[in-house]
């Protein structure tokens, strides 16, 4: 099998790191980059500036015939640009989420199943090492578990512009909490029965309807429950913006990211795009007790030295899409997931606006 052509389709943040992870990545060939506003002036990293460009998407995939089509665009085009990628006959990787409903996740993975196509969705927490570990010491915690988890975001300038714009078609509850809602499905390896949340609009420059603060409680078939909050603007809190604890009969483990409260230290701020996936270190505790009612063992400290970066997590995305391509993967669990956390942050998105917990079909 030869490399795989890629058309590159939106060049924010997520899609330039993308687009990196191809150009050096010897099992791709970047054959295009496309985004609405690009032109010959654009600027982009110097690795990836000398490609095609393309500001129509449908031109672009139509010129093109790309193997693989990476979109990285706003959320609201994810379900159309998947479909016509399926139609044309290329794999797709997709950024999170799928689509703005689950009626529209499930249009896409039906659409990749139809032509015996490859969808990778863009969960990075799932390639990440220290997630990873997160992950499987929450399992050993016993059941029920208890998972608390938080994304907040002080904005401002470009960042803040970027919030916005994000706030015209999706929410920071459902935007975020894909991600670790989906680790709180991974955790307890159950089902989501319930969910409650609540929201609040917290600036007048975002759209009376929408709100930019948010919190959701979802609870699941085993007894287990998680909690999670999300806020952007400039009026948020630089304190404890990064939770990540979960609790169970057994004991818990909580990522530590040191130095994230320390005002002087400028490399953790809450809208720093690697901060949202560094860890530094888990703190794992044991509920075992001595015949005394003293702790029976030390809490445990594992480090997470030499962690990957935001832009090695994105080539970590792209190879494992490599390798569902070339030896062909069953990505059927992987897909099915991504639609338990759509339902879960779409559910929360429903509750804020109607007041009421969310009964989620099985």
């Amino acid at each position: 099998m030869g490399k795989q052509r890629v058309l590159v389709v939106g060049l924010g943040n997520m899609g330039q790191s993308h687009a990196k992870a191809y150009h050096h990545l010897e099992g791709f060939e970047i054959v295009g980059l496309c985004s609405r506003s690009l032109n010959d002036e654009t600027s982009l990293p110097a690795e990836i500036s000398g490609y095609d460009r393309f500001s129509d998407y449908d031109e672009a995939l139509d010129l093109l015939k790309p193997d693989v089509v990476s979109i990285n665009t706003w959320p609201d085009t994810h379900e159309s640009y998947a479909l016509k990628a399926f139609e044309a006959g290329a794999h797709v990787f997709l950024e999170k989420p799928i689509a703005d409903s689950v009626a529209g996740a499930e249009r896409v993975i039906k659409a990749a199943q139809k032509r015996s196509l490859k969808l990778v969705i863009g969960y990075i927490l799932r390639h990440h090492p220290s997630w990873q570990e997160f992950v499987s010491q929450a399992q050993k915690l016993g059941k029920p578990l208890v998972m608390r988890m938080n994304l907040n975001q002080q904005s401002s300038g470009d960042t803040w512009q970027v919030h916005k714009q994000l706030m015209k078609s999706i929410s920071p509850i459902v935007d975020c909490g894909v991600h670790y809602v989906d680790m709180m499905c991974l955790m307890t390896q159950a089902q989501p029965v319930k969910v409650h949340a609540i929201g609040v609009r917290l600036s007048d420059e975002i759209d009376p309807d929408m709100y930019n603060y948010g919190q959701l409680q979802v609870t699941y078939d085993d007894g287990s429950v998680g909690w999670y909050e999300a806020g952007w603007g400039p009026m948020m809190s630089e304190t404890a913006f990064f939770v990540k604890d979960v609790i169970g009969p057994k004991g818990c483990v909580s990522i530590v990211a040191e130095d994230q409260n320390r005002a002087e230290d400028k490399a953790m701020e809450s809208d720093d795009i690697d901060a949202h996936t560094k860890t530094s270190a888990l703190l794992c505790h044991s509920s075992k007790l001595n015949n005394d009612k003293s702790f029976a063992h030390k809490d445990n400290l594992i480090r997470m030295d030499d962690e990957p970066g935001h832009d090695a997590l994105c080539q970590r995305e792209q190879e494992f899409l490599l390798k569902a391509i070339i030896d062909d993967l069953d990505l059927t669990s992987h897909m099915q997931d991504a639609v338990n956390s759509m339902k879960i942050v779409l559910a929360a998105d429903e509750s804020v606006r109607s007041g009421q917990v969310v009964h989620l079909k099985r």
